[in-house]
């Protein structure tokens, strides 16, 4: 059998120390190491060892009793939140280390969250139960009121026998086995079963108790692990393979590897794979076990199998059946900040090494538009990593301007745009047409070009041009997002037209429909939920309304209080520090993205002027067309009446107006 477990806590709450031992009980190594001594066999990298926390998602195998378990550990700090949620679709269970004298803290509730979206099977480990502050009752009530209120008590349960708490918390959620309780009919076989389909259907939550740092509770843990949590990936074995990527990394050569979870089928070595790109031929497959790859010649379903290449996969595609079926993450950053190379490292070589980290951290979305560069970030410690990597792996140092908010551009109507480019010995002509998408869709492609007045391969190009860049509004510079892009008339020449010729003319084309058109400027709103001592409810309170925050009703959780809400990010963003000095650190505070939301046009104004930004100086919606054996700029507003291709602009006026 296989099955795969992740390892989840907020940050300190003890979850590499916890992996340690488990992992040294389970005889995955010889050795438990430990975070303060810089010698975790999960923490491979020097910044980790450096540190003491976890930056990246590492795995070990544990090949137990003719079964094989994938132990997966993750990232606790929130910078590297989004490393952490790109494992879960890889996990069949997860173990939430929650700190007992600390309770549940603000990022513990956002890794709850998660486990529910993506429905994963969840046991809590209830560590530093050797300190004299730990409440193990107090702990318990408090996750069955943050958490949920099916969070149970299993520390009778030791996957051999069961105490009568642990019988009665799996006999409440069955009635069968409620029965059988009132008949005193309490078979062990039927009360594990039980117990094993409560959890993977997560109508159950055990919780277990001990301390990490001596090993208290762990082997007892690990048992009742095993006795509850089966899989069924032998009985898939003979489907058709699909997988779904979770990681891609780099290794010390620079080659791409690409993380996968196989879910059914088996995979072996020249196997031809689709992809979302196409059929890719599999030339090698390893299995990752700590910083040791095991070169193996068959993945099968249950696996999670590290394949070299794949280009143009990214994490949460799927592959084989899956192939087209994108998993996008819930996490998103909020800030960005701008990117300098020190010293006189070549533009073009900064951009190379960053789109690499882009690839292993999409969440990092390398703009480069205007000359600068930026990345999107979840916090100050996610700037420090990244500059020591560039250093360590690329040998260029880079300094980051202020973290800044990260607006997003869109349209608040259809508008047409024509991209001419036609220098000496060059051709393409672009109509799009821009329109309001939904909120949250990003950008969409439609052709309402018939293939009789511009081939299937041009249309195809254009639609690559639009997807391959981050295209910049005309207000700020922000990117363009929730907007629908059409095509819908083009012309190529059947000697002069190269690719990059229908690059040019997609961009100009997009850029001349935006200056058309009538943009607007959008803002992040983050949701919050906000726990206090009862208190500190009017000060609180009044912060809110200060921030025009939408709050909902306030929730009393014994001694505490509970508010939950929303609130532009530019509003909130330096609201966390005041809020932990307000409640003395006793607070906890969990922030996310929530949507994108049109900035009121009385605060508009003022950003906008802050940017500063000029549109025509970087990526010019003007058209460039020939005469007299030269090319020569047409203006923007000029270019419709220049264009060659014939559209009837009245029908397009309509079909706008309709909508």
């Amino acid at each position: 059998m296989r099955k795969t477990i992740g390892i989840l806590a907020h940050v300190d709450a003890g979850k590499t120390t916890f992996s340690e031992q488990a992992l040294y009980r389970l005889g995955a190594i010889r050795s438990a190491g430990r975070v303060d001594h810089g010698d975790s066999f999960l923490d491979q990298h020097p910044i980790e060892r450096e540190r003491g926390i976890t930056v990246f998602a590492d795995q070990a195998i544990i090949d137990r009793g003719g079964d094989r378990w994938y132990w997966v550990d993750t990232p606790g700090h929130t910078d590297f939140a989004a490393e952490m949620e790109r494992a879960l679709p890889a996990l069949d269970f997860a173990v939430l280390i929650v700190s007992c004298p600390d309770g549940v803290e603000g990022h513990t509730e956002t890794i709850w969250q998660l486990l529910e979206r993506y429905r994963i099977p969840t046991l809590i480990f209830v560590n530093k139960m050797d300190r004299p502050d730990a409440d193990f009752d107090a702990c318990l009530r408090q996750m069955r009121a943050l958490l949920s209120p099916d969070v149970a008590d299993f520390r009778g349960f030791d996957g051999q026998a069961m105490d009568q708490t642990a019988i009665e918390a799996v006999a409440e959620r069955d009635e069968a086995l409620l029965d059988r309780l009132m008949e005193d009919d309490c078979d062990f076989a039927a009360w594990r079963s039980g117990l094993a389909r409560e959890l993977r259907e997560r109508r159950v939550f055990p919780a277990f108790a001990g301390a990490a740092l001596t090993g208290e509770g762990i082997e007892a843990f690990l048992a009742a692990m095993d006795a509850i949590t089966d899989t069924d990936y032998d009985a898939k074995l003979d489907l058709p393979p699909a997988a779904r990527v979770y990681k891609v990394r780099h290794d010390a050569q620079g080659a791409r590897q690409v993380y996968m979870k196989l879910l059914q089928g088996r995979l072996r070595v020249k196997d031809e794979l689709q992809t979302p790109g196409g059929p890719v031929k599999i030339n090698a497959l390893k299995l990752r076990h700590g910083g040791r790859d095991i070169a193996v010649n068959e993945a099968r379903a249950g696996d999670l199998a590290v394949v070299p290449s794949l280009p143009g996969v990214r994490a949460g595609d799927g592959v084989g059946a899956l192939a087209g079926d994108y998993l996008g993450p819930a996490l998103a950053p909020m800030l960005e900040v701008s990117v300098e190379a020190d010293g006189s490292v070549p533009q073009a070589r900064l951009l190379e090494a960053l789109r690499t980290l882009e690839a292993e951290d999409p969440a990092l979305t390398l703009d480069a538009r205007g000359g600068g560069i930026g990345l999107r970030v979840m916090g100050g410690i996610q700037t420090e990593i990244l500059a020591r990597l560039m250093r360590e792996r690329f040998g260029i140092g880079i300094s980051f301007g202020p973290p800044r908010i990260l607006y997003m551009e869109t349209v608040d109507a259809p508008s047409l745009g024509v991209g001419h480019y036609e220098p000496l010995k060059h051709y393409a002509e672009v109509w799009l047409r821009l329109a309001p998408g939904e909120r949250g869709s990003g950008i969409t492609f439609a052709s309402r070009c018939h293939v009789d007045d511009l081939a299937l391969n041009w249309q195809r190009l254009i639609e690559t041009h639009v997807f391959e860049r981050v295209h910049p509004g005309v207000l700020t510079g922000a990117p363009l997002t929730d907007v629908r892009v059409e095509l819908i008339a083009g012309r190529a020449h059947l000697k002069h037209t190269e690719g990059g010729d229908f690059r040019e003319a997609t961009y100009r084309a997009i850029r001349c429909a935006l200056m058309n058109g009538r943009p607007r400027l959008l803002e992040p709103v983050c949701r919050f939920s906000l726990r206090f001592p009862a208190e500190s409810y009017g000060r609180v309170a009044g912060d809110l309304n200060r921030m025009q925050a939408d709050a909902l009703p306030p929730e009393a959780v014994g001694e505490w209080m509970r508010l939950e809400g929303s609130c532009p990010y530019r509003r909130f963003a330096g609201y966390p520090e005041e809020f932990r000095a307000l409640t003395h650190g006793r607070g906890g505070i969990q922030l996310r993205l929530e949507r994108y939301a049109p900035v009121p046009d009385a605060d508009a104004g003022a950003i906008i002027s802050a940017a500063n930004y000029d549109p025509m100086a970087q990526d010019s919606p003007d058209s460039v067309f020939c005469s007299h054996g030269a090319g020569h700029a047409v203006p923007w507003h000029e270019a419709l009446e220049c264009a060659h291709c014939e559209v009837n602009l009245s029908e397009w006026e309509a079909d706008a107006h309709e909508e």
